[in-house]
């Protein structure tokens, strides 16, 4: 039968039947294999082999997406040159300095024999601490940040040499253990600022939450070894050789610095001056977000750190071994937390975060004072740990994506000081509390006191509360550092 005009047939060169298009083969099934000539190129009219498509990448599988979501994030070490160079260097660094932070206490007790002298030592950094940090972010906005954190770096090493001669002589003097942690503590205020800073202009905007991440994933590893090493290295070879083992960090840290590339100062850099540290602090406090910031670790910390009944605490729990969980044990939650920081990009409301975070490690905390074993106490404080590394976490995003480039230096001074003072004041919260209703009531109370301080602060600080990385202006990103990308 013949057809009619809508029913011509099969055209030439091509069968309906098997779905071809006019004048061709059919086109391969996306879920088949290709066959040769898709694989090694196609053959054009006149015999000659053409290149070969593009094979597509491979998806991947559902596991593998779930994984990449969870886990800390490690694509800043893999893109940016600058950033893994400056990490690498500091976890060296810091492994060296948290040694030093063991054989300090221990060598003061060994030559006073007092408690006092100990937690005197210890004070002995406050004063400089809080003064140098706004001094130090002054100059991390007026001078090159690299080079400061180095020059910082090689003072560092120096301070530790002096140590290490101290506990070569025959008598080691106590004075020399108040002057190095005087001076110790007034180097970390001058380089914590533009370290801080350095971090927004080696890593991209969208990669801030993932660089933190793995800066605390840096800072928690080094908490945990370098005391257990410096442990080890004292009684194997003494203090001297701790020390020692400070100082050669020190040195690798500087090489690595070295080779970083230049971090100018903005090209609208002041010279660092009273005015300029006044103008930093105004715009500290004009900005609702930063203030929520630093209100909410300070309440949390004021009221939430009973590191100072640890001693007291492990008494009931098992003495000496006890002691060492409960000092372990946060920051094995901050671990944890930074191992699975993956989805910490994804989330955008950062004032809720920070102040979740921040309440629930008053809620550890709560569970810490009515803990009736080492376990449950032990897991109270993984918990208070973890939350707390969230918080900091989203903390950092918040300085590093909204505070401008000239000011960066100065408000991370100002951070230092939010950061720092918390937990010296809750040591000493805690210690009266406890001495006027116990141990266990001082914590508890502590950690609910915490999740009602937050809640306030949350009503007051609405702006805060409310604040949205989509909602909020980014900075224009200043002039990158040379290279800094791989």
């Amino acid at each position: 039968m013949s057809g009619g005009p809508d029913d011509e047939g099969p055209p030439p060169g091509g069968d309906s039947r098997d779905g071809s298009p006019p004048g061709g083969d059919p086109p391969p099934s996306p879920s088949s294999p290709p066959d040769r000539d898709d694989v090694f190129g196609a053959f054009d009219e006149a015999g000659r082999l053409g290149p070969a498509p593009p094979i597509a990448p491979r998806e991947p599988g559902r596991s593998a997406r779930l994984l990449r979501h969870v886990v800390v994030d490690v694509g800043p070490l893999r893109r940016h040159r600058d950033f893994r160079l400056l990490w690498f260097g500091r976890a060296v660094s810091l492994l060296g300095s948290m040694v030093t932070y063991v054989a300090i206490p221990y060598q003061a007790y060994q030559i006073s024999h007092s408690s006092l002298i100990v937690g005197l030592v210890s004070a002995a950094a406050l004063v400089p601490l809080l003064t140098m940090a706004l001094v130090g972010g002054a100059f991390a906005d007026a001078l090159d940040r690299r080079r400061l954190v180095l020059i910082t770096e090689v003072a560092f090493a120096g301070a530790s040499a002096l140590l290490v001669a101290n506990a070569t002589l025959w008598r080691p003097h106590l004075w020399v253990l108040f002057v190095v942690a005087a001076l110790m503590a007034a180097l970390d205020g001058l380089q914590r600022p533009p370290l801080d800073a350095l971090l927004p202009r080696l890593v991209d905007r969208d990669e801030l939450a993932a660089a933190g991440a793995l800066s605390a994933l840096r800072g928690t590893v080094g908490t945990i070894a370098g005391p257990a090493l410096g442990g080890l290295l004292i009684a194997a070879a003494g203090v001297g050789a701790a020390y020692a083992f400070d100082v050669a960090t020190f040195v690798v840290s500087v090489v690595v610095l070295t080779l970083m590339h230049a971090v100018p100062p903005p090209a609208d850099a002041e010279p660092p001056s009273l005015r300029g540290i006044l103008v930093g602090l105004r715009y500290a406090a004009s900005r609702q977000e930063l203030i929520g910031t630093y209100s909410v670790d300070i309440v949390a910390m004021f009221f939430g750190m009973p590191e100072a009944l640890f001693p007291a605490l492990s008494q009931h729990l098992g003495g000496a071994s006890a002691l060492g969980l409960l000092f372990a044990a946060p920051e094995v939650g901050s671990f944890l937390a930074t191992i699975t920081s993956g989805w910490t990009a994804r989330v955008h409301r950062h004032g809720v975060a920070v102040c979740l975070a921040a309440a629930g490690w008053g809620v550890g905390i709560t569970l810490l004072g009515f803990a009736p074993g080492l376990a449950l106490a032990v897991a109270a404080l993984v918990i208070a740990g973890f939350f707390d590394m969230i918080s900091g976490i989203f903390r950092m995003v918040i300085w590093n994506q909204t505070i401008p480039d000239r000011l960066r230096g100065r408000l991370a001074g100002i951070e230092q000081i939010s950061y720092s003072t918390g937990p010296l004041l809750g040591d000493v919260e805690s210690g009266v509390v406890a001495s006027l209703a116990g141990v266990r009531a001082s914590i508890a109370s502590g950690g609910i006191l915490c999740v009602a301080g937050v809640a306030v602060a949350a009503t007051v600080l609405r702006g805060f509360w409310h604040y949205d990385s989509r909602q909020a202006a980014p900075e224009p990103p200043p002039a990158a550092a040379g290279g800094a990308a791989s």
